[in-house]
């Protein structure tokens, strides 16, 4: 049996006050830098839901199938996780600016932080810009 998700605003209220303010101030900076990319809550990496901005869909190198978020924002134990899920041939996107996205650690598509002052925005907001004009790692029409 599924667990029905909250809303996004449900989602936000349940939060601590300081988490809370984090993460509205990550969901409000994402929907001004990509409006047209649709946020939902979403499962899949984890035990807690994230918000997704934007579907693909994608093709994995073994032949699986599947949709996935373009963008993803979600709040951990400890940190916070903001998924550019975006490369293409040159590689992935976050992995390859990792050094303009200040005191934050960086995987192939994700960037962790323990609090807002670690990550630049600026520099993130610019990436999640570029990242709606590339499109989804292993994209397919």
């Amino acid at each position: 049996m599924s667990k029905t998700l909250p809303t996004i605003d449900e989602f936000l209220s349940a939060l601590p006050d300081d988490r809370r303010d984090t993460m509205t101030t990550l969901h409000q900076a994402i929907r001004k830098a990509v409006p047209k990319l649709a946020p939902a809550m979403m499962t899949g990496m984890g035990p807690s839901p994230l918000i997704g901005y934007g579907k693909y869909r994608y093709k994995s190198a073994s032949g699986r199938e599947g949709d996935w978020f373009l963008i993803g924002l979600a709040a951990g134990k400890k940190d916070y996780s903001l998924h550019i899920c975006v490369g293409g041939k040159e590689g992935y996107l976050v992995e390859q600016n990792a050094a303009k996205l200040g005191q934050v650690k960086t995987g192939r598509s994700c960037i962790n932080f323990k609090k807002l002052e670690d990550l630049n925005l600026k520099a993130a907001m610019a990436l999640v810009k570029q990242g709606e004009k590339i499109g989804g790692i292993n994209a397919v029409a």
